[in-house]
């Protein structure tokens, strides 16, 4: 029997050896630690995502307003998007149950709160607060807008924005004022010029490029990552009213210097006209609202509120706009029920229409359907004697949120732009004898409806 070499088997006994760790590795690693929930990043100590920096930023801004009732509520567009997605699911989840970050944790460099200014009754002191406990704060001021109206209060500042940043997370405070219409409004986010631009990345703001109007929301609360948390009760109509929440102030310091050089008309009819059309468009746009329609001023409401901040007292009625593609079938019937009876209608759906209703002590609201081509919009217009055809062109323009007689409306976001469209480069200047056939720089003739069909486009009440 030959002798076994000593070194094959000392290669093999290794072999055997580094094949038996190898086991023992892999069976650990695959049955053990599953099996008695070793893995560190499930352990009770270490919730995942938990430790991020955006998470603990938030946690601690949430325990410095809660002790400071500080009244804040949620309206960071990303996180509201994903806890809308997960509602029931959040709504059902109690406090500290929750063992993953799914929604604080997202990596961003913001996350935005709104402040109810009206509500807060112990501003002093919580910056002091604030930077105790670790955060770098700057606030934002300017005028506030709400008395400008007024020159001996037009310089009084109010707080807007507060930035309070935490390591490399930045909270975003916008702060929301009241505003006469029942609604909340947020102003310019404006670096003065002392302010470090380098602060956080001012650009990635999404509250802030512009002053925004919102519906009051209803809130609720809920715990989200762990965290009680205020959000609106409706996030979806919160997050739609986000890319359409643009606001335009009144032209105050323009309206002075306009009544300077024109008195303004303080007669007993003038101010009964103003009080009813007032009134007649708080109940028009009662009735629009109910049917989920929008609308903004136009033609003569739309220049008494950028040239005066005031309702036209010669002008006699109201003028309203509506995209056709608003249009509602039960648009009539819901006016007349509102206790507006038709006074005209002129047009068809697909062409021209108009409509007229008749208000209190003989003040009308006239409506004008606009229809949107490849370059411009138009409205049009139908004399009832003759069925002749106008047509009013107007650059493309958006809708912005305004304030006039105490309500939050639309105007054109493009004011100057649709405004010399209807009355030329001289609008400035008021006109008392107005002809809507010839006076507009952008009327043109579209020619004549057929007599056959006057009697489904010409109605007179």
């Amino acid at each position: 029997m030959n002798r076994i070499n000593k070194n094959v088997i000392l290669a093999l006994l290794t072999l055997t050896s580094s094949a038996f760790l190898l086991f023992q590795l892999y069976y650990y690693k695959h049955y053990l630690s599953a099996k008695n929930g070793a893995g560190l990043s499930k352990s009770k100590g270490s919730r995942i995502g938990f430790d991020s920096i955006q998470w603990r930023a938030v946690k601690k801004f949430i325990m410095l307003t809660s002790s400071q009732n500080v009244p804040v509520f949620l309206i960071d567009p990303l996180i509201l998007e994903l806890i809308n997605k997960n509602l029931e699911q959040v709504k059902n989840t109690s406090h500290g149950s929750t063992s993953e970050c799914n929604f604080f944790c997202v990596p961003r460099d913001f996350t935005a709160f709104a402040l109810q200014y009206h509500l807060w009754k112990n501003e002093e002191g919580w910056f002091r607060i604030a930077e105790n406990m670790g955060f770098q704060c700057l606030k934002i001021e300017s005028k506030d807008p709400r008395l400008d109206g007024i020159d001996s209060l037009s310089g009084t500042e109010i707080p807007l924005h507060y930035i309070c940043k935490l390591a490399t997370h930045a909270i975003h405070v916008v702060v929301f004022h009241e505003r006469s219409g029942n609604y909340l409004w947020h102003g310019h986010l404006r670096l003065k010029g002392n302010i470090d631009k380098k602060f956080v990345p001012f650009r990635k703001l999404q509250f802030g490029r512009y002053p925004g109007a919102f519906d009051r929301p209803e809130l609720q609360q809920i715990t989200v990552d762990g965290l009680e948390v205020l959000i609106p009760k409706d996030p979806m109509h919160f997050l739609e009213e986000i890319p359409h929440s643009r606001f335009i102030e009144c032209r105050y310091k323009e309206a002075r210097a306009f009544f300077q050089q024109y008195l303004d008309d303080s007669t007993v009819e003038a101010v009964a006209f103003r009080k009813s059309a007032k009134e007649l468009l708080q109940l028009a746009a009662k009735t629009l609202k109910k049917l989920g329609v929008r609308f903004w001023l136009s033609s003569g409401t739309c220049l008494g509120w950028y040239r005066q901040c005031s309702i036209i007292p010669y002008s006699k009625d109201v003028d309203l706009g509506i995209f056709i593609q608003d249009y509602r079938s039960n648009i009539i019937s819901a006016f007349q029920d509102a206790g507006l009876p038709l006074k005209h209608k002129f047009g068809k759906v697909e062409d021209s229409l108009e409509l007229s209703f008749q208000g209190k002590d003989d003040v009308k609201l006239d409506i004008f359907f606009f229809y949107e081509e490849t370059d411009h919009m138009w409205n049009g217009g139908t004399q009832a004697k003759t069925g002749k055809k106008f047509k009013y062109l107007f650059p493309r323009f958006t809708l912005c949120w305004t304030e006039f007689v105490d309500m939050k409306v639309h105007v054109p976001c493009e004011t100057i732009e649709y405004i010399e469209a209807n009355y030329g480069k001289t609008w400035q200047i008021p006109v008392k004898t107005w002809d809507w056939k010839r006076s507009p720089p952008n009327v043109q003739p579209n020619g004549v409806w057929p007599i056959s069909e006057w009697d489904e486009v010409i109605q007179l009440y």
